[in-house]
């Protein structure tokens, strides 16, 4: 979880992800994020994120981002 932290907030530095909920339906995170951040998780935790997960409630705070990094490296194990 600190490494996603870690990216997130070099995505935008001002935001407080430990806390903040609302990510995609405040538009704090914007499509040019989602796809920065899903090549970066990708890269970083080995995972393949599909279409079928590219969904608001799973980018909507980093607890759902991380959330779905646990369920695929399940899935892909």
């Amino acid at each position: 979880m600190e490494r996603l932290l870690e990216i997130l907030s070099e995505l935008h530095p001002d935001i407080d992800f430990e806390t903040e909920e609302h990510l995609i339906d405040d538009v704090i995170i914007d499509s040019f994020d989602i796809v920065t951040l899903i090549s970066e998780i990708q890269e970083e935790f080995d995972v393949t994120i599909s279409a079928k997960d590219i969904i608001p409630e799973n980018f909507n705070s980093a607890k759902a981002i991380w959330e779905l990094i646990e369920r695929i490296e399940e899935e892909e194990a």
